[in-house]
């Protein structure tokens, strides 16, 4: 494995000079590296103390006022420089920080500086002091973009680690919560933080996730898209097998089913896994309504996706090869309107396809302001001059609007973007071979998916293999009493009591 770029060995000095110069020269005399000497005592010339911090990466008020004021007010410091122990016993009693520590090693000294940490050197000793001041600009909580709910919590997580923890924190207040932190990547020193529940989540998948995170050797680490991929059991597949989310809430839930949660600091998305196919089109919001509307709106979902993925193939088919299969009107319907279309349906779907996501592409790209108007425009103007210049025919126009919309209902992105990476192969199968091609890739995709594992978790369960009693959250939601087992964890399958059925009160007897 090939070292970190902060693994450059240096044995701390006792020279305040000596200790100084190296980090000065480490981090190329940067100008946002502040230095600042302070001279304590009646004895000035041995009583010199420096401060080095990230101009940017600290918070100066608490600098100011906790480190560097107490240093200067405080009284009979002559003292201390005389005794063996007196560097700890005057940073301990003066300094009011909440984290202080000490290290004689260069390479940990570097770490806690670049992290927006304070440094303490004194002259004369090779233990360095490092208080926590870290401070530097973050986002506040705000409603999430990605992942919006009716109803639900309409906070997210944000590019801070602390403040994601303490997010978890709050929806999980028990002791069993446990964070195992890494640094990754040989340039940015990422940290990332494994995140389960003792005693639920399954400690084989705990120790091969960190495992899997350990192995991981690369220059660096932006976002947990990069930790993903390396990650993933199967990686030539559009199907996603980790999942992610910005929504504390759906995290917390994902943890206490027995998931495991990796947070990377810098962005506010987080990972879950393992997943399963179905986590992947069920909402948060399923979990914060009635189990009868959560039930219709899951079904109306199900529905979205694979008519998102077949509805365009589904037409060239039948357009092309299967005409005995539609109505006498309907076929007159449709051949007057292609009577001036020039190109056959498969090349019509293609160009209306590609029409749509050039234009779902641009309207992510541009500027907030207009995105949607330039969309929207885009849209009509062009699938109107398309039909008027015979280009396309209007039920063409019909089927590629229906499927954009349909593939919006997919909660999660990353699996709606799989269903539109396939539709293309599908397509082309249409046009080729019929429905016996659509057929034949659906089979592909069903065995595919069938052979995917996340995590050692079969991406199929509980349909394939089957496990009758996990169903109750799979094409419907049971209410809430009929939920008792966690879904993914083998150690600790009892959520709830089975006992919670709501009942009537009893009638007083007459």
């Amino acid at each position: 494995m090939m070292k970190s770029s902060l693994q450059v060995p240096f044995p701390l000095s006792t020279s305040l000079q000596e200790n100084i110069d190296w980090l000065q020269n480490r981090l190329g005399s940067s100008s946002d590296v502040i230095v600042r000497h302070l001279e304590i005592g009646i004895y000035p010339e041995t009583n010199a103390i420096a401060l080095l911090y990230i101009e940017g990466l600290v918070n100066s008020a608490t600098v100011n006022e906790h480190i560097i004021k107490p240093l200067l007010t405080t009284q009979d410091t002559e003292f201390y420089w005389q005794q063996d122990i007196c560097f700890h016993d005057l940073l301990g009693q003066a300094l009011t920080v909440s984290e202080l520590n000490f290290t004689t090693d260069g390479i940990d000294l570097l770490t806690a500086l670049l992290n927006g940490n304070t440094v303490i050197i004194a002259d004369g000793y090779d233990e360095i002091w490092i208080a926590g001041t870290t401070g530097w600009e973050k986002r506040a909580i705000e409603e999430p973009q990605t992942q919006t709910v009716v109803r639900g919590p309409k906070e997210s997580f944000t590019e801070d680690m602390r403040t994601n923890t303490s997010l978890l924190r709050r929806k999980i207040k028990s002791p069993d919560l446990r964070f195992i932190t890494l640094r990754l990547g040989r340039y940015t020193q990422t940290e990332v933080a494994i995140t389960y529940l003792q005693g639920i989540a399954d400690d084989m998948v705990v120790q091969e996730a960190k495992l899997r995170l350990e192995r991981i050797d690369t220059d660096s680490i932006l976002e947990s898209g990069y930790i993903e991929e390396f990650m993933e059991d199967v990686t030539y597949t559009p199907f996603p097998t980790i999942m992610n989310s910005e929504r504390p809430d759906a995290v917390a839930a994902g943890i206490l089913e027995g998931q495991i949660a990796i947070l990377v600091d810098g962005t506010p998305f987080v990972l879950l896994a393992p997943v399963t196919f179905f986590k992947f089109l069920q909402s948060s919001e399923d979990y914060y309504q009635r189990f009868d509307i959560a039930t219709f709106i899951r079904v109306i979902r199900y529905m979205s996706f694979f008519v998102s993925m077949l509805l365009p193939s589904l037409y060239i088919a039948v357009t092309t090869f299967h005409q005995e299969m539609l109505p006498t009107t309907f076929l007159i319907s449709l051949a007057a309107q292609r009577e001036g279309v020039p190109f056959p349906a498969i090349v019509e779907a293609f160009m209306m396809e590609i029409t749509f996501e050039v234009l779902r592409e641009a309207g992510v790209r541009m500027p907030r302001v207009i995105g949607p108007a330039i969309s929207i425009v885009g849209a009509l103007v062009l699938g109107q001059a398309a039909v008027q210049a015979g280009l396309v025919s209007a039920a063409m126009v019909i089927i590629v609007s229906f499927t954009a919309i349909s593939n919006f209902a997919t909660p999660a992105l990353n699996m709606a973007v799989a269903a539109r990476l396939i539709r293309f192969a599908l397509m082309l199968l249409a046009g080729t071979f019929g429905l016996f091609g659509i057929l034949t890739g659906c089979m592909a995709i069903l065995i595919h998916l069938a052979s995917i594992r996340s995590f050692g978790v079969p991406y199929l369960s509980p349909l394939a293999p089957l496990v009758g009693s996990k169903f109750k959250d799979i094409f419907v939601r049971s209410p809430w009493w009929k939920m008792d087992l966690r879904p993914l964890s083998k150690t600790n399958k009892t959520r709830q009591s089975p006992s919670n059925k709501p009942s009537p009160p009893k009638k007083d007897s007459p």
